[in-house]
């Protein structure tokens, strides 16, 4: 899997993680998280929102996948086997 997809599945799974706590996940640099975060945003894959101090992120599981061999396919989806092994 990509590093786009490790970013998604650590914030699938704790929203409201900071962007360290997601490097330290997934093995990448906080600068590197916040790079594929800023372009998931803009993609449209990710809504980040203000909870308090601290950012939320919100995942748009409808969101088609880009690439042709999975178009067929959702975020949601891509989580969904994921996470749960569906």
């Amino acid at each position: 899997m990509s590093n786009h997809t490790h970013v998604l599945v650590a914030l699938a799974a704790q929203p409201g993680a900071t962007l360290r706590e997601v490097a330290a996940s997934v093995g990448i640099t906080e600068r590197a998280v916040q790079r594929i975060v800023a372009e998931l945003e803009a993609a449209g894959a990710l809504v980040r929102g203000r909870e308090g101090r601290r950012n939320q992120y919100l995942i748009q599981r409808d969101l088609r996948l880009r690439h042709p061999l999975e178009a067929h396919r959702t975020i949601g989806e891509l989580l969904d086997l994921v996470v749960s092994g569906r």
